[in-house]
C-alpha cells in the first residue's frame, strides 16, 4: 500500500520566522505559542513545534510539549495534526487555545488519549489596550517580586494553582517548581502585594510576544476577599505592564468566576474571543 505523504512535520529553527508569520495573524490569541518561538523553543525542544503545510508555507502550527496548543487551524488542520499525535506514546497535560480549535482537536484525540479530569469548554479571552477607565484606582502597593522573595511567592503560587487545577502543583520537596517560580520574578514577571510578611496578591506575566502580554496566576488570600483589594491590584498590574513590557495586556479566565470577570471588567478588560482547556 502506498504511503500517502503527512502535511505535518515537525519545525526547526529554520522555520522561526515563518512560524512567528502565523502566529502574528492574531497576536492577542497566539502570544503564548509566539513567546515560545522567541524563548527559543524550537532549539530547546526539537519535535515540539509541528507545522503543517500547504504547498511552500505554513499555514498552522501546533506547539506539543506539556502542553498542547493549537494556533490558526482550520478543519483540515486540525485532523491532520489529531492524525500525528494519535500515534505519540506521551500524552500532554493539557490542551488549550482557542476554543474552535481545541474542541474538534480534543474531539479526535479523545478516543486515544483517554478521559480527561476536566473540560472547559468557554473560557472568555480578555484584552486592554488603553488607558484604566476614569476613577480607576490603583493600588500603590503592588509591586515587582524581589529574587530574595521566592520562599514568600512559593506559598501563594501553590495556593493558586491547587484552587484552579484541583490537586498540588507538586509533592516532596518542590524543588522543579521553585525554580519555576524563581525563574519568573527573575524576569521581572511576577507582582505582588505583601503584608505581615506574607503575599496577598499575586500575578505573573506568562508569556510575552509581538507587543501582547498575557497575565496568568491571578491570586488574592482568602481572607483578603471581599475587601475591594483586587480591581486596584489587577489596575497597577496592568499600568505596569504596559508602561515596562508590551503595550497589550490579555488573559483568560474561567466563565464560571464571577467575581473574577467582574474584577477584570472594572480595570477595562473586553472579551474578544473564547478559549477552551482539556485537563489531563
Amino acid at each position: 500500500m502506498l504511503r500517502t505523504h503527512s502535511p505535518v512535520r515537525a519545525l526547526t529553527t529554520a522555520d522561526r520566522d515563518q512560524a512567528l508569520e502565523v502566529c502574528a495573524r492574531d497576536i492577542r490569541t497566539n502570544v503564548f505559542v509566539a513567546a515560545r518561538i522567541l524563548d527559543g523553543g524550537l532549539a530547546t525542544s526539537p519535535g515540539a513545534m509541528l507545522g503543517y503545510a500547504e504547498g511552500s508555507g505554513l499555514k498552522a502550527i501546533c506547539w506539543a510539549s506539556a502542553n498542547l496548543v493549537p494556533v490558526e487551524c482550520d478543519g483540515a488542520a486540525i485532523a491532520a495534526f489529531a492524525a500525528k499525535m494519535r500515534r505519540w506514546r506521551h500524552h500532554c497535560s493539557s490542551v488549550f487555545g482557542p476554543s474552535a480549535m481545541v474542541l474538534p482537536l480534543w474531539e479526535a484525540l479523545r478516543p486515544t488519549w483517554g478521559q480527561p479530569r476536566t473540560v472547559r469548554s468557554h473560557q472568555p479571552l480578555l484584552a486592554t489596550a488603553g488607558p484604566l477607565p476614569p476613577g480607576t484606582p490603583c493600588d500603590p502597593y503592588v509591586r515587582l517580586a524581589r529574587f530574595d522573595e521566592v520562599e514568600l511567592v512559593m506559598p501563594a503560587a501553590a495556593a493558586m494553582f491547587t484552587e484552579e487545577i484541583g490537586y498540588p502543583p507538586y509533592r516532596g520537596s518542590g524543588q522543579l517548581y521553585r525554580q519555576g517560580i524563581a525563574s519568573l520574578i527573575r524576569q521581572g514577571h511576577t507582582f505582588v502585594r505583601v503584608e505581615g510578611g506574607e503575599v496577598v496578591f499575586k500575578a505573573d506575566i506568562g508569556s510575552v510576544a509581538l507587543g501582547v502580554a498575557q497575565i496568568q496566576g491571578v491570586w488574592v488570600a482568602p481572607s483578603w476577599r471581599g475587601q475591594g483589594l483586587a480591581a486596584p491590584a489587577m489596575a497597577a498590574v496592568v499600568e505596569q505592564v504596559r508602561a515596562e513590557v508590551a503595550p497589550v495586556v490579555t488573559l483568560y479566565v474561567n466563565d464560571f468566576n464571577t467575581p473574577a470577570r467582574a474584577t477584570y471588567a472594572r480595570v477595562g478588560f473586553t472579551e474578544f474571543g473564547s478559549f477552551a482547556t482539556v485537563l489531563m
